[in-house]
């Protein structure tokens, strides 16, 4: 199995988001498969019913080639990818690749939506913060290293050109799209299933997953939610048809330790890491690129903050609260509505 360009540290945290499903049965027109491949510094795996004509490695090297595409465009990783050309850029337009244009338009809409909450310009804090390419995080950096890198911060210094398909490029804006590449990366690769007929699925990158039709059993597909407590146990299960789930949380990727334990999101707006009761949000989309960026959004605005929004957008979204000895859960009407589909 070939190992793919990466966004992340190899060896990065297990999804939030888990598969639920036992046996799965063919039906007597399709073929019951499981894939997996690596991407991202992370896994894919797809489980799906395939048709008559279409081949396990047909379908394994379409789901690949749609991953590989996503970070060769999108990976701060990757010395040659297209983010690093435009992030070592000097001041201009950009041309951009068709997929790192689609991805960069909407980060932008959803950055003035929620009044910078989320931003993908935030990857010179995050590198200061220890968790950029290439970097660990040991200890916090100092307040001028913070002051500078915010200097370099803000999705207004983007601007676009629909008709050139082009970036501007203030002068040392680094864009950071892992908050939402991901979700774009599970979305190509159901695109890819979709290209090949493929008409029941369940794709995953990384704990970001959607679904198509259902199981080749004929059951619907289900996923399990963790409590965000690295124990395996389940908030709750539910199922999932022709939508998209992802979790953002800080449970698995952090740094430091005690009081001094400080999460990998870090918020635009202040140029530190989140520092809220919220230990993850799930959010539920047809689109899995706006659920990943979404649960990320709504992680750094907070619980009370986030609801609001979520409510306001008629979100489908899962809060699951930090107290001193418990976890509270918090849902959205639409995610209460989905939950109680099974």
């Amino acid at each position: 199995m070939a190992t793919s360009p990466s966004y992340a540290p190899r060896g990065a945290a297990a999804p939030a988001v888990r598969v639920a499903y036992g046996a799965m049965p063919a039906r007597p027109a399709a073929q019951a498969a499981a894939l997996a491949g690596a991407t991202m510094g992370t896994t894919w795996s797809a489980r799906m019913a395939l048709p008559a004509g279409v081949a396990e490695t047909t379908a394994r090297l379409a789901i690949q080639a749609a991953v590989d595409e996503v970070v060769t465009q999108m990976s701060t990783w990757e010395s040659d990818s297209d983010i690093t050309r435009y992030n070592r850029a000097g001041p201009g337009w950009q041309a951009l690749p068709e997929g790192f244009f689609h991805v960069l338009r909407h980060a932008l809409r959803l950055a003035e939506d929620c009044g910078g909450a989320y931003d993908p310009t935030v990857g010179p804090l995050v590198n200061a913060w220890g968790f950029g390419p290439h970097q660990r995080a040991h200890e916090p950096p100092s307040a001028a290293a913070i002051q500078a890198a915010r200097d370099r911060c803000g999705w207004r210094r983007v601007r676009l050109d629909e008709d050139r398909q082009a970036a501007y490029q203030a002068g040392g804006t680094y864009l950071d799209l892992s908050s939402i590449a991901k979700g774009y990366g599970v979305d190509r690769a159901a695109m890819a299933l979709d290209a090949l007929g493929i008409t029941d699925y369940l794709v995953e990158v990384g704990g970001e997953l959607r679904a198509r039709g259902r199981r080749p059993d004929g059951q619907p597909w289900r996923v399990a939610i963790e409590v965000p407590d690295a124990s395996d146990a389940h908030a709750l299960a539910l199922p999932l048809a022709d939508c998209s789930i992802a979790t953002s949380g800080d449970y698995r990727r952090h740094a430091g330790d005690g009081d001094a334990r400080y999460a990998h999101t870090i918020d635009p707006r202040t140029g530190h890491p989140v520092r809220n009761a919220l230990a993850s949000v799930t959010v539920l989309h047809p689109v899995c690129m706006q659920a990943d960026a979404l649960a990320t959004a709504l992680t750094v605005l907070g619980e009370t903050e986030g609801l609001a929004y979520a409510r306001r957008h008629a979100l489908a979204a899962l809060f699951i609260v930090r107290e001193r000895d418990a976890w509270r859960v918090v849902a959205t009407p639409p995610f209460e509505t989905l939950a109680l589909a099974r």
